[in-house]
């Protein structure tokens, strides 16, 4: 929903426990995740990567601002939410860029979780060492 007075676009993202709530609004391209710039937020380049593809992808990358909170998770989850999120945000703005975004798949949220420990093993699928003898 975009709020009327400062023409802020909203998106949450998610992606196993990581949660991205993200505000695009036409600016001059900087992004700023948790108050810090994106490039000291997400060192490695393959993050990076996935938080700017989605604007990437819709040429919007010098056009918008986006500011994103994210918790929860890892790195990785944290960039798969940013993405998520910076993609349902992209459509609130301009609904045009809908086909673009889901031929790369980024309005899908990836369904994968953490798969929970069994009792009577020591990990989801590890079972304790068997003894025939």
């Amino acid at each position: 929903m975009a709020t009327k007075t400062t023409n802020e676009f909203l998106g949450t993202g998610r992606r196993k426990t990581a949660i991205a709530r993200v505000r695009i609004a036409v600016g001059s391209g900087k992004i700023t995740v948790n108050g810090r710039t994106f490039e000291n937020y997400f060192p490695l380049e393959t993050q990076r990567f996935t938080v700017s593809s989605p604007l990437t992808i819709t040429n919007t990358a010098d056009k918008l601002d986006v500011r994103v909170n994210v918790v929860g998770g890892g790195p990785l989850g944290q960039a798969g939410a940013t993405r998520h999120g910076i993609s349902r945000a992209l459509l609130k703005f301009d609904a045009a860029l809908r086909p673009a975004l889901k031929a790369e798949g980024f309005l899908t949220r990836d369904p994968r979780e953490r798969e929970r420990k069994k009792y009577g093993q020591p990990g989801a699928r590890k079972r304790f060492q068997f003894s025939k003898r």
